[in-house]
């Protein structure tokens, strides 16, 4: 049977947390899917750990050039019409539920081409800044996809049609960060994009846990207005979090 979805995972050093993200998602998810977990050269054991758990693991011995590199790579072996790019650490509680409820929004506009959904960090590991910060990216997700109609997203989770996906020759390479943004952006001069907070995405905040969220914030305030104005990356390696 065909997937109805093809879930996307790009990785890179995280034998931490992988198993536990695509043992959740096999044990938890019915409808028909495929999970493509496409690796960046790690030297840990996160290919060892995906490949127990994902129908298909892709491991080159060379790192791709950005993590949309790895994403393009993963989409060119996808056998569905509907692609989603998920993060290693992105958790959903009830997949079934969340995925029909994705689907009925496709179903229900021809002219959907991608959504996205509320953004947080676990519980047990969330913090004052991680609900005031997030509480204001999907603030702005809701406005520049539902509103304003311009494009939003986070990497954490993006679904959309493959056909979209397409047309916009996938993800720019070229871009070290931002690369999640610019793909809504540029799916949204072409169908509608939208924001579905009732589409639910949790992760464990590491990257702002380990370096605080004014240096984060810093960080990813400078690579936007960059991208912005040059169109191109500041950033030219794609590091992993440890």
């Amino acid at each position: 049977m065909k997937p109805l979805i093809s879930i996307i995972i790009p990785t890179y050093q995280e034998e931490k947390i992988i198993g536990k993200t695509l043992s959740e998602l096999k044990a938890k998810l019915t409808l028909p899917h495929e999970i493509i977990v496409t690796d960046d050269a790690s030297t840990d054991k996160t290919v060892e750990m995906a490949k127990k758990y994902a129908d298909l693991v892709l491991a080159p011995t060379t790192k791709h050039m950005s993590i949309a590199a790895n994403r393009n790579e993963a989409a060119s072996h996808a056998q569905a019409d509907m692609f989603v790019f998920m993060d290693a650490d992105s958790t959903i509680a009830d997949p079934d539920t969340f995925f029909k409820t994705a689907l009925a929004h496709f179903e229900a506009a021809p002219n959907l081409v991608a959504l996205t959904g509320k953004i947080g960090v676990w519980p047990e590991l969330e913090t004052f800044g991680d609900r005031a910060v997030y509480s204001v990216f999907n603030t702005v997700h809701h406005i520049k996809n539902n509103k304003l109609h311009s494009g939003e997203s986070s990497g954490k989770f993006q679904m959309m049609r493959r056909s979209a996906f397409e047309k916009v020759k996938g993800f720019r390479e070229e871009l070290i960060t931002r690369e999640d943004g610019d793909m809504f952006n540029r799916l949204a001069k072409i169908g509608r994009t939208m924001y579905c907070p009732e589409l639910v995405i949790l992760h464990q905040g590491r990257r702002a846990h380990k370096i605080g969220w004014p240096k984060l914030l810093s960080i990813w305030m400078f690579g936007t207005a960059w991208v912005a104005i040059f169109k191109k990356s500041k950033a030219t390696e794609w590091k992993a979090i440890r």
